[in-house]
């Protein structure tokens, strides 16, 4: 699904969070908005995507988020806040904000980011 990663993430980052690179295929229903995507970076306050679906803004979907081998996830409920389309391209580019935590904790994704950033 991604040829130029470097098209995808062109855009200017006005992100609060520092975010993770994360190019993972996503698990979704078929047929669903959320058939054929996959992500493209990671932080403790959403997720960025690439999908071929327009996906409206406000979209809401529960995500599972596996940080470890040995950890139980987290899941997280989110927002599509923002869509591109990716220039020269049949993909969009998305934000998924996460509004809210509704399995596991906010400390636990705190924790990740921090032992990812080695401090």
């Amino acid at each position: 699904m991604i040829k130029n990663l470097q098209q995808v993430n062109s855009s200017i980052n006005k992100r609060r969070s520092n975010r993770l690179p994360c190019l993972v295929p996503v698990e979704g229903k078929n047929g669903s908005p959320f058939d054929h995507i996959q992500t493209i970076d990671f932080s403790k306050g959403g997720i960025g995507f690439v999908s071929e679906h327009k996906i409206p803004i406000g979209k809401e979907i529960a995500v599972e988020i596996q940080l470890g081998p040995e950890e139980e996830p987290v899941i997280v409920l989110g927002e599509v806040r923002w869509v591109r389309h990716v220039k020269d391209s049949d993909v969009y580019r998305l934000g998924m904000y996460f509004k809210e935590i509704i399995s596991g904790s906010k400390a636990k994704l705190e924790k990740f980011f921090k032992k990812q950033k080695g401090g």
